[in-house]
């Protein structure tokens, strides 16, 4: 280990401009609006829409992924994959899940808390529509968090499947893959700065309704 780095010598000031209540939008999406518009023109974030996603078996044992976002709105944040995955077996056991983005170069994260609840088949549908031809063969060429021989195996699921729906053929939807709509309980806004003295700034949902209040974390 002699060549090994030391991360206990890696160490970044940031340097940013302070957050505080009254920059906060009313409510957390019309906030993540705003940060996610400027974190999209930012040609130093690669897939900004890129957010950690972590689950829990019944009995505690978390796990973490990176997932895209698909969509957004005052419902809650999307991302699809297969139902029978290590993620989608572990919300149907326990539906409470959390979001991180990070966007390292902006010294800025969101997190996001709350509860996965799947979508409407036909939304589901929709978004695989959009897929390009190719992802629309993967679904149903990956038997998602399932172990397998090798990589050829995979790649030959791939090949059958494409000689049988070319590209002018439409993919049907595989039925044990679709979205989830993460309903968020809290969102928080953290900004890096100096001294590790960051701001945090978390919207609480009221009593489970369409109310939100904010309140400031120690870093």
């Amino acid at each position: 280990m002699t060549d090994a780095l030391d991360p206990a010598d890696m160490r970044e000031q940031y340097r940013t401009t302070e957050l505080t209540v009254a920059d906060l939008a009313p409510e957390p999406i019309e906030q993540f609006t705003r940060w996610f518009k400027e974190t999209a023109t930012n040609p130093a974030i690669h897939e900004p829409n890129a957010m950690v996603v972590s689950t829990a078996t019944p009995d505690g044992r978390p796990s973490s992924r990176t997932v895209l976002l698909k969509h957004y709105d005052e419902a809650g944040f999307v991302f699809y994959t297969n139902y029978n995955s290590r993620k989608g077996g572990e919300l149907a056991a326990n539906p409470y899940i959390s979001l991180l983005f990070p966007w390292h170069p902006l010294a800025r994260q969101v997190i996001v808390t709350g509860r996965a609840v799947r979508t409407g088949r036909e939304e589901t549908v929709g978004y695989f529509r959009t897929r390009p031809h190719g992802s629309q063969l993967g679904a149903w060429a990956s038997h998602q968090s399932s172990v397998i021989e090798s990589r050829e195996e995979l790649l030959a699921r791939y090949e059958e499947l494409a000689a049988r729906y070319p590209d002018d053929e439409q993919v049907p939807v595989p039925p044990e893959w679709g979205g989830f709509r993460v309903v968020p309980e809290t969102v928080e806004f953290w900004q890096g700065h100096e001294n590790r003295l960051h701001d945090r700034l978390r919207y609480v949902r009221v009593d489970s309704g369409d109310e939100w209040r904010v309140e400031r974390l120690s870093p």
